[in-house]
């Protein structure tokens, strides 16, 4: 990035970034008034503005900077953390939505509090508020003031350390992004998001080409015809044991890492807690799936590109992204980058401590200490809790700066601490109606100690280390943990089976598409492996092998037939399943949310 044109990237990226926020204040003037205003964006956000959200919460600069590193050490194994979250996506759309839905309820917690007691709701509340302080929000702030960092030579450019370079521009960062979040609620998050998904969207798509251009001297196809064929190995997505994400953990604790993060984090599944009815939540849901896909295009193939520009070169592999847009954006372009790039990493970080308020304020102020609160109480008490948040956080990401093998591994390692849990208590709640309280508290404190015991504690203790991928351990304490919970359940089941309540407060209708998209989302996922494996742009004897061509035939072959299916047959056995769900709960217990679920045959 020519230094002489930075007055004009910061002006541009000011500017970029005020539309921004002027659209936001405009669209939520006078709309956070109230809690279900504040918290959940009035129960009013369409499938545009949700998909819009889940893409700016989930991808950030953490992604932007985290993924290229590892393509750029490795291959692409890594995208397994983001293609295959299409398989919860769909569970979460499909039957969990519905079900949250029909609850009516603000936070995972609330829902945690009336399945098992109020104690197992603060341990899930202190699970959430740790990971998300200590790990989550503070990736987010260092990640972004990474890639800051390597396009603006702050040091040089004001003669300050290069520490108190990532300390200053972490602050920046966290304080535009809390301002969103404390003051504006969800709704003015999720507009935020929205608009700077497309810009992320944009500029995403934009570099690799750029990469390739530059990568081919000039020529776009003589650059795919070099990642193509000169270390074909980069481009493989089936990871080996030496990889950081072996195949196999795919089928193993990878589902339930995912199935945590889309189904069960609180800063995910608020977005669609607010949805306008049913349709819009799960429309926005799946189109954010098929987001998820253009990853390995916009947010590994440039780290692919940087290992061909740069060889093994750079001081960390955390640097590729950064030292290819400085070397391949047009200046002109640099300040609408800066702002994507910052509205990437303000919106995960504002939609964190939005949520992360909301459980303050609900989950502990108003259940622990002051039932009674109104709305107005409510709002300043997350305004407070949110700020206090912010600050812990900005205090704890510079500290990231030594992060050994690439920033990414480190926080999927960490993240464990949390998620599986959370899914786990979910579940076991979902499906079971008499195991106790006492199992889902069992089960929190077995999974924090023995979680650490397997992945550093042996080590730090005894100096050996146990033989397992951590993503693999994910799934053996999801089962072990699973197994105690209905075990503690028959031994000591609750007097009463727990009975779910019906409280639907919006039209419960699916969207008449939910079940042939998601069909084409697994298919488009299955084909995406193919293209980066051994047989499509991994192979090593050309540009793909004979076998690919036969196998994306009978992927679409078989996807054809499914949706048929699914339009001619499952679309309305599953709109009557839901509705007659709904209604028979209803007429038990004479709801007044009977009129908003009576069925429109058109929506059929």
């Amino acid at each position: 990035m020519v230094l002489g044109g930075i007055g004009f990237t910061l002006i541009s990226a000011a500017f970029f970034m005020g539309l921004v926020a002027w659209y936001s204040y405009v669209k939520t003037k006078g709309e956070v008034s109230d809690s279900a205003g504040y918290f959940l964006a009035g129960r009013g956000l369409t499938g545009g503005f949700i998909a819009g959200s889940l893409l700016l919460t989930n991808l950030s600069a953490e992604q932007l900077v985290g993924l290229n590193g590892q393509a750029y050490r490795t291959n692409l194994s890594n995208m397994a953390w983001e293609v295959t979250a299409a398989f919860a996506i769909i569970i979460m759309a499909i039957y969990l939505l519905p079900k949250y839905l029909r609850g009516n309820f603000t936070t995972l917690p609330e829902f945690l509090s009336k399945r098992y007691d109020e104690g197992v709701r603060q341990y899930t509340v202190l699970l959430f508020m740790l990971g998300y302080i200590l790990v989550t929000a503070p990736s987010m702030l260092y990640s972004g003031a990474l890639a800051v960092l390597q396009l603006f030579n702050f040091p040089e450019l004001f003669g300050i350390s290069y520490v108190a370079s990532v300390w200053i521009v972490i602050w920046l960062i966290g304080i535009i992004g809390a301002i969103y979040a404390i003051f504006g609620g969800l709704k003015a998050v999720a507009i935020s998001d929205t608009l700077n998904g497309i810009g992320l969207i944009i500029i995403g798509l934009l570099v690799p080409i750029l990469g390739l251009i530059a990568l081919g001297d000039g020529s776009i196809g003589d650059g795919m015809k070099q990642i193509a064929t000169t270390n074909p190995e980069k481009m493989n997505s089936i990871g080996t044991k030496q990889d950081s994400v072996p195949f196999g953990t795919i089928f193993t604790g990878m589902i339930f890492a995912n199935l945590f993060y889309w189904a069960s984090n609180q800063y995910v599944i608020q977005r669609t807690l607010g949805a306008k009815n049913l349709a819009e939540g799960q429309k926005g849901v799946l189109i954010s799936g098929f987001y998820k896909l253009l990853v390995p295009l916009t947010m590994m193939i440039p780290g692919v590109i940087a290992f061909h520009m740069y060889g093994d070169g750079l001081k960390s592999v955390d640097l590729a992204y950064p030292a290819l847009i400085a070397d391949v954006l047009p200046t002109w372009m640099s300040g609408f980058f800066l702002a994507v790039l910052l509205g990437a990493v303000l919106s995960s970080f504002n939609s964190l401590l939005n949520s992360a308020a909301t459980m303050f304020a609900l989950d502990i102020y108003k259940a622990r200490f002051n039932p009674g609160a109104d709305d107005q109480k409510l709002i300043s008490i997350s305004k407070i809790a949110g700020t206090l948040l912010a600050v812990v956080s900005l205090c704890i990401a510079p500290l990231l700066m030594n992060a050994p093998e690439g920033l990414w591994d480190l926080i999927r390692r960490f993240t464990g601490f949390f998620n599986i849990p959370i899914i786990v208590i979910l579940l076991v709640g979902i499906f079971t109606k008499r195991v106790p309280a006492l199992a889902a508290k069992f089960v929190i404190i077995f999974h924090v100690i023995t979680y650490y015991m397997l992945v550093w504690g042996t080590q730090h203790l005894f100096d050996f280390t146990v033989p397992i991928h951590f993503i693999h351990i994910y799934a053996i304490l999801f089962v072990v943990e699973v197994v105690i919970m209905i075990a503690i359940g028959m031994w000591r089941p609750t007097a009463n089976p727990y009975t779910f309540r019906s409280e639907a407060a919006v039209y419960m209708v699916p969207w008449k598409y939910s079940l042939p998209v998601s069909i084409v989302l697994l298919a488009l996922v299955a084909i995406i492996y193919v293209v980066f494996s051994p047989i499509g742009l991994a192979y090593a004897g050309g540009y793909v092998s004979s076998a690919f061509w036969p196998v994306i035939a009978g992927i679409l072959g078989i996807t054809a037939f499914l949706s048929y299916l699914a339009i001619k047959k499952w679309n309305k056995s599953y709109a009557e399943y839901l509705l007659k769900e709904n209604a028979v709960k209803i007429n038990k217990e004479k709801s007044t949310a009977k009129t908003k679920l009576k069925p429109r045959t058109t929506e059929y």
